[in-house]
Parts: structure tokens; C-alpha cells; sequence
């Protein structure tokens, strides 16, 4: 669904479009939230710690389906993660283009899979932590760690890149995840 706001001379301001449905905004703010309670706040060898993961597996593994099923915006093929359209998206930044892209941009692509990997490897490690065969096993403990800080690192570039793209396309970004909408600025592209 796509608004065009009219200024009172009768000229198009902006154009609101509907693009994120509330399980994807349920599941990124949630996801957020299991990460910044175990990063921060959860004692890591709590119960609390290990059913925060689990929980934070469940949200990832319902995107995972709904990237299948969703609605078109929350759909892996509206985003597909892909060197070759990075590329072409930051020779077009350079050359100041200010296209608006109705999903996620090609960095912002990369950066959901990464994150979603991320998850799942912490997840993974985490689970093989309280079995028999890899309870006490330095290495697994480690590359949970590891992997965690990997989620931070990757926690502050995508934060970084939601403020540089909302400041080169014009379009609150943390406003789209909160209400669902983009409110695309007048003589932007879209994509």
C-alpha cells in the first residue's frame, strides 16, 4: 500500500508505504531484546541465560520460515543476499544516488543473514555446552564467546548503517521497524 501525502499546493511530499508486517517487527525487536538481556544483564551460566537463547532460536528460526511464506517485503527473494548488488549499490551511493529500497538494501541484506547465522552458531555452541560429550570442552565455550562478540561487532555496523541510511536516503529506518512504514522523502527512487 503506497500514500501520496499532498502539500497544500497540491504537490506530492512524500509517498507512505507499508513495508514491514508486525511478525517481522515482533520478531526484530525481540530479537534484540534476547541479545541485549544475555549480553548484558542474564548471568551466563544461568538458566535464565540458556532459555533466552533457546528463545532467541525460535525467533530466528520463525523469520527463517516467514522469509519463505511472509508477506513480499518479509520475503528472502525481496532481499537476496548478494556481492554482485552490494557492489552496484555502493558505486551507486558514490555517485549520490539516493534510491530507497523498499526491503532491505543490499548491505542491510547482508547484514540480516549475518545476523540470523550468528544467532544460530551461538545457539548451536550454546546447546553443545550442556550436553555429556561437550560440557567443559574450552573450545566450544571459547567459539561461543568468540562468535557472541562477532554478534556485537555486528550489532554496532548494522546501528551504524540504519543511521548512515537514514541519513542518505532520507527515511527513518528505526520509525519503519517501529510503525511499519517508510515515509519516502519527495524525488527518491525506489527500489
Amino acid at each position: 500500500m503506497v500514500t501520496i501525502a499532498k502539500q497544500s499546493s497540491g504537490r506530492t511530499s512524500a509517498r507512505d508505504v507499508a513495508v514491514w508486517d508486525p511478525l517481522v517487527r515482533l520478531i526484530h525487536w525481540s530479537l534484540a531484546l534476547t541479545i541485549l538481556l544475555n549480553g548484558a544483564f542474564v548471568e551466563d551460566e544461568s538458566k535464565t541465560h540458556e532459555w533466552i537463547g533457546y528463545i532467541a532460536l525460535a525467533l530466528v528460526g520463525v523469520r527463517l520460515v516467514w522469509g519463505l511464506i511472509g508477506p513480499k517485503h518479509a520475503r528472502f527473494a525481496a532481499f537476496p543476499p548478494s556481492p554482485a548488488r552490494v557492489s552496484r549499490y555502493f558505486k551507486a551511493m558514490l555517485h549520490g544516488d539516493r534510491t530507497v529500497h523498499l526491503s532491505h538494501n543490499p548491505l542491510g541484506a547482508l547484514m540480516a543473514y549475518n545476523i540470523w547465522l550468528t544467532v544460530i552458531a551461538i545457539g548451536v555452541t550454546g546447546y553443545m555446552m550442556t550436553t555429556i560429550t561437550f560440557f567443559g570442552v574450552d573450545w566450544v565455550e571459547e567459539a561461543h564467546e568468540i562468535i557472541f562478540g562477532w554478534l556485537l561487532f555486528s550489532v554496532a555496523l548494522h546501528i551504524t548503517g540504519v543511521t548512515f541510511d537514514t541519513w542518505r536516503s532520507g527515511v527513518n529506518l528505526v520509525r519503519a521497524m517501529v510503525n511499519g512504514h517508510k515515509n519516502i522523502p519527495e524525488g527518491r527512487g525506489v527500489e
